[in-house]
């Protein structure tokens, strides 16, 4: 069996859009016409000063009426900043860790999500500004310690976030030799997700491993994604297949 899901990630660049606004609301508007079952984001703040000490994981999953998993990056007190994942499917915390950093901390956060007929194994980051690191930190995600520890034929991976990484750098090539990225796969051409306003560089991804087909891939390029964020979204339509599936037998994920 076959269902097809919509796949969301975004760096959201705390809430702060190229107006210079905060306003959380507004994301989750941007993402809400998207109508994603999956959303993997990016630049959360929970608990900044800088934010209104808000925790924006769980007001934008409240917003859409979803459940939220967070990881902290960065761990200052009280004040955090990192990845999260959005869903209203069963989901569980598998793993949540930093990587390796020689500047500002990175981490990733792995979930696994339910989708009934199969597991989907979630794992969201956000890689650093130079090269080397990114490479650190993408063989990190792909050694035993992270995916490395699966076997893709018998597991469903979705990687996801902000590369930093155009599809001409080291730490992309890397992660394209394991997993498959989601536009090529759709047979679209890739589009820029950085800057919003005036997008020219493609380092948002979205990567998927066996067992997974992309029936459709696009940059979301809406009047309100292009101000509430410097980054646009990327949204993606997987279809994750069962163990041991019949090719071709496609279902709808309910609300999906």
């Amino acid at each position: 069996m076959r269902r097809r899901i919509r796949f969301l990630t975004y760096n959201v660049h705390s809430c702060f859009g190229t107006d210079r606004k905060l306003d959380p609301a507004r994301v989750a508007a941007v993402i809400h016409e998207c109508r994603p079952d999956i959303i993997a984001l990016q630049e959360v703040d929970v608990g900044r000063a800088r934010s209104g000490g808000i925790d924006q994981a769980h007001m934008i999953a409240a917003h859409l009426q979803m459940e939220a998993q967070f990881h902290p990056a960065l761990h200052l007190k009280d004040e955090k900043y990192g990845d999260a994942v959005l869903t209203a499917l069963p989901m569980r915390l598998v793993k949540a860790a930093g990587l390796p950093s020689r500047g500002e901390p990175r981490g990733a956060l792995w979930v696994e999500i339910d989708l009934a007929y199969v597991k989907l194994q979630v794992i969201v980051t956000h890689l650093g500004l130079r090269g080397s690191e990114r490479v650190l930190q993408a063989t990190a995600l792909l050694g035993p310690g992270w995916l490395g520890a699966l076997d893709q034929r018998d597991q469903r991976v979705v990687l996801a976030g902000d590369f930093n990484a155009t599809a001409r750098s080291a730490a992309y090539k890397l992660v394209a030799r394991h997993f498959r990225d989601a536009p090529l796969d759709a047979e679209t051409k890739p589009r820029p997700t950085f800057p919003s306003r005036l997008p020219l560089l493609r380092i948002d991804h979205i990567f998927v491993g066996e067992g997974i087909e992309v029936a459709r891939c696009e940059v979301h390029n809406s009047a309100l994604a292009r101000v509430a964020s410097d980054h646009l979204p990327i949204v993606a339509e997987l279809e994750p297949a069962g163990i041991g599936a019949v090719a071709g037998d496609v279902a709808a994920l309910p609300g999906g």
